[in-house]
């Protein structure tokens, strides 16, 4: 028999559930898409609700989360995590489809993305999440039987997982991606007009500027030359949400989103500059004297001064309560002694946004301070040129485009008035006060690593002939093609509805985790992905995929690792009782 989509008829699916090669033309969408995928929705919360009560049982006492309990029940609660950060996932894809659809923009590419990301995700919720390679969580593990794992049978949630992402529909989806061929994005990502200007203007930057050198700064392990710093600060990066009072172009969290997707698909030290900027400013911002506003941030805007963030020490890791470095008061100022490590672009910044111990009598984020320390910037030939301050490079894998290093403070002086805030004891709150921009700049990045994952592979897949035909006509070739793209415009509305939140002061720590999160791990499959289209040659450092791997593999470490996200997620999940 044939079946009817849309009043059309179609042939039947192959006995492994696939269309015939010859209906590639016909319409892949499910009837009444939009109404299906909102109703799979109240299916999902169902279930996911179910598991955040089995896991706040296993968690908690006295309504009170339990440290010790929290961390035997770790795989529990990092699954809680990843099932709420799907969810959500799900909730803006449909928010995004409804937009597109009131501003006649809902295409068949874009309900293509839909199908397929509902039709992907409800069957990992159903069967299991890939935590990492080697790691899947299931909702058995979260405490939730068979019986409750029955609230998916819904009609919308079958319909979905049958028929919503088979080897026809992702294929269809390639279709459309060689017809759009040279798009800055697959599919209509919903931002304004003014923003998607933005997109064309950095991803122009991107191209002439960043791409064609920056596979050989990755493999001489340079520095990216001032010159393209310099140009980024006449383009306003730096300044680029700070205020305008204070310097700044005073724009939104969402252009910075855009700004650093496409620098960080030029290549991710590019697109990382900023971030620097963006915490310094978010710091001086939140918890900064009006006097060190007015001095420092016109100057981070400007690119006159530029700042790295001084945090992390050899064996404490995310562990920042556990911080060693010492600031001792001396006369007016203060004597910084101890070490550093994993310190981004030390040796040609201006300022260190450094985090110290000024209350020895502590063990605990409590005796923490913030300092703006002044530093002149070094050489080549004299790295570290300031008193009372050494340094050594570490070399890395990928991310090479600043250089990171460890560094060792001895009797280094801080002027008093540089104590952010004028008040000790501030620095871990005030620090915290900047992880939602962070965050949220972070999966940016990871969507930037992505999608140039995702354009190198599509072009190489074109290119490369092999049995007499394109890499591009076989169907796991295709299949992975389409799964970059539709992961990419996921992680791309989590990243935007994060930025939304912040720019509408609501707070979105947990929004902002969610979408680094997933960006990281959805940076790596396509770049992992991407090396695999390449075959062998991805394996040879002049392909420019195996930098790509190399840089998408510092997404799920830095700015809170994998693990460490997961369980901030799952914190605030238990102790607000949100889903």
């Amino acid at each position: 028999m044939h079946r009817t989509i849309d009043g059309q008829s179609v042939p039947p699916y192959l006995d492994n559930g696939q269309y015939p090669n010859d209906v590639k033309d016909q319409n892949m969408i499910l009837p009444n898409l939009l109404t299906t995928c909102a109703a799979a929705i109240p299916a999902v919360e169902n279930v996911v609700n179910r598991a955040h009560l089995k896991v706040t049982d296993k968690v908690t006492h006295e309504g009170r989360i339990d440290g010790k309990a929290l961390e035997e029940h770790q795989f529990a609660a990092h699954g809680l995590a990843w099932f709420a950060t799907y969810l959500l996932s799900l909730q803006q894809m449909y928010n995004w489809a409804v937009k597109l659809e009131a501003d006649g923009k809902f295409g068949e590419l874009e309900q293509l993305i839909l199908q397929i990301s509902f039709g992907e995700y409800l069957w990992q919720i159903w069967g299991g999440i890939p935590m990492s390679q080697g790691e899947v969580v299931r909702l058995q593990d979260l405490g939730l039987s068979q019986s409750d794992q029955g609230a998916l049978s819904v009609e919308s949630v079958q319909t979905l997982t049958q028929d919503g992402n088979t080897q026809s529909v992702r294929s269809r989806l390639v279709d459309l991606m060689i017809e759009r061929e040279g798009a800055a994005t697959v599919g209509t990502t919903g931002l304004d007009e003014e923003l998607e200007m933005i997109r064309d203007q950095f991803r122009r930057f991107a191209d002439e500027r960043v791409m064609p050198d920056a596979h050989e700064w990755h493999l001489k392990d340079e520095l990216i030359p001032m010159e393209i710093i310099n140009e980024l600060s006449e383009m306003g990066v730096f300044g680029l949400t700070i205020p305008e009072e204070y310097g700044g172009l005073g724009m939104s969290k969402a252009s910075m989103c855009v700004v650093s997707e496409e620098l960080s698909r030029g290549y991710i030290g590019v697109g990382s500059l900023a971030t620097r900027s963006e915490i310094a400013a978010e710091l001086i911002l939140a918890g900064g004297t009006e006097e060190q506003k007015q001095k420092w941030l016109p100057e981070l805007s400007s690119g006159e001064t530029l700042p790295t963030a001084v945090f992390t020490e050899p064996n404490t890791g995310s562990d920042l309560g556990a911080l060693r470095t010492r600031a001792v008061k001396d006369g007016d100022d203060w004597s910084i002694t101890g070490n550093k490590t994993w310190i981004t672009h030390a040796t040609r910044t201006n300022v260190m946004t450094l985090l110290a111990r000024t209350d020895p009598d502590t063990s605990n984020y409590s005796g923490l301070s913030m300092f703006l320390a002044e530093k002149t910037p070094g050489t080549d030939e004299a790295p570290f040129p300031t008193a009372g301050m050494t340094g050594g490079e570490i070399e890395v894998l990928g991310y090479r485009g600043m250089k990171e290093y460890e560094l060792a403070f001895d009797d280094f002086k801080v002027k008093g008035e540089n104590l952010l805030g004028g008040v000790k004891g501030q620095g871990f709150k005030q620090l915290m006060q900047t992880f939602e921009s962070a965050r949220i700049q972070t999966a940016a990045r990871a969507v930037g690593v992505a999608q140039n994952a995702m354009e190198i592979a599509f072009k190489y897949a074109t290119d490369r002939k092999q049995f007499g035909k394109e890499l591009l006509a076989f169907p796991r070739i295709r299949s992975k093609i389409a799964m970059m793209a539709v992961e990419i415009m996921i992680t791309r509305q989590l990243t935007y509805h994060s930025a939304f939140e912040k720019d509408n002061d609501r707070r979105c720590d947990l929004e902002a985790g969610m979408a680094k999160l997933l960006g990281a791990r959805v940076a790596w499959s396509a770049a992992d992905n991407g090396l695999q289209i390449h075959g062998g040659n991805g394996f040879a450092l002049e392909y420019p995929i195996s930098r790509v791997l190399c840089d998408a593999r510092i997404l799920n470490i830095f700015e809170g690792a994998a693990e460490i996200q997961a369980t901030v997620i799952a914190r605030r999940l238990l102790e607000t009782g949100r889903n």
